[in-house]
């Protein structure tokens, strides 16, 4: 049974989550709701909130009371403040299961990380409204995405992982990229970076290490990507529109985090039909390797 400290430490995750998606600091948060700014970072830590200065800062934030305490489902358009979110439920996980195409980011090499910024960078377009905001906020994202894989390192939760054969193909032909007008260099470059990620998952799937198990389906993904949160008897659902891998996708859409039992047991569902149809093992990890270029560099044609 969850504690009233563990209640008042979530209540103060959701609060520092939301408002670092607004971009806004604690100091003008403490400001606009007549707080001081110690007594803002005490929030943010998990200390009790008087009910109207919650309201208050619901107000500001521009979401529903509820969504800042945790009732129902939360809805967010921000991709920090979603993967802040899921940052938080991810380090108190004890499982998590993710259809996110096309490799989940926590299984990712330290490659990927170095690429990933700049293919952040590339999926906003020149004329995108806010885009300085935008460009801004890769950095929080980076941040937090680093906070989330050091977790899943430090506590190895069990992580299971469902991928599409047809979107690995496509992530192998298009490579790690943001937009699709890249230099031929560039994008040789960037077709190393997506091999070496699929032949790290083979490498997973042929040897895995404790808590970690993939699946590749021959099914299409579903239209959205999802991933489920256990902790001891509780389950979150998250749905998200926001892509890290090829053509990512920080800026639209509007993601849900919900603990409901209806939609928790119906993606359930979809999870365990998926897993049991899903190639697995060396059966799997031959699936991908089949799709694999012959030629071991593309990069190499350009040097």
């Amino acid at each position: 049974m969850i504690t009233d400290r563990e209640r008042l430490a979530a209540l103060g995750g959701r609060l520092r989550a939301y408002r670092m998606g607004t971009g806004l600091s604690p100091e003008k948060i403490a400001a606009q709701i007549g707080v001081s700014r110690a007594a803002m970072y005490r929030y943010e830590a998990g200390a009790p909130i008087r009910v109207d200065k919650l309201a208050r800062i619901a107000e500001v934030l521009g979401v529903s009371l509820t969504t800042l305490l945790g009732a129902g489902s939360e809805h967010t358009a921000s991709a920090v403040t979603f993967f802040s979110r899921l940052q938080q439920l991810e380090e108190q996980s004890d499982e998590i299961t993710v259809l996110f195409g096309p490799v989940s980011y926590l299984l990712t090499t330290d490659r990927f990380d170095h690429a990933l910024p700049r293919v952040l960078q590339e999926s906003i377009p020149e004329g995108a409204p806010n885009r300085a905001r935008s460009i801004a906020e890769i950095g929080t994202i980076m941040d937090i995405l680093g906070q989330r894989k050091a977790a899943w390192r430090r506590r190895r939760m069990t992580v299971t992982s469902i991928v599409s054969a047809a979107e690995i193909a496509q992530f192998l032909q298009s490579g790690f990229v943001g937009k699709p007008d890249l230099s031929p260099r560039v994008q040789a470059e960037r077709r190393d970076i997506a091999r070496a990620e699929v032949m790290h998952i083979i490498a997973m799937i042929r040897n895995p290490s404790p808590g970690i198990r993939i699946g590749v389906i021959e099914d299409s993904m579903p239209g959205g990507s999802f991933q489920l949160i256990r902790k001891g008897g509780g389950k979150m659902l998250a749905q998200s529109p926001f892509r890290l891998g090829s053509y990512a996708n920080i800026r639209l859409g509007v993601a849900q985090l919900t603990a409901l039992e209806e939609p928790v047991r119906l993606h359930e569902q979809v999870v365990e039909s998926l897993w049991k149809n899903a190639l697995k093992q060396d059966t799997g990890a031959n699936r991908l390797s089949g799709l694999l270029p012959e030629n071991p560099s593309f990069s190499n044609r350009y040097t």
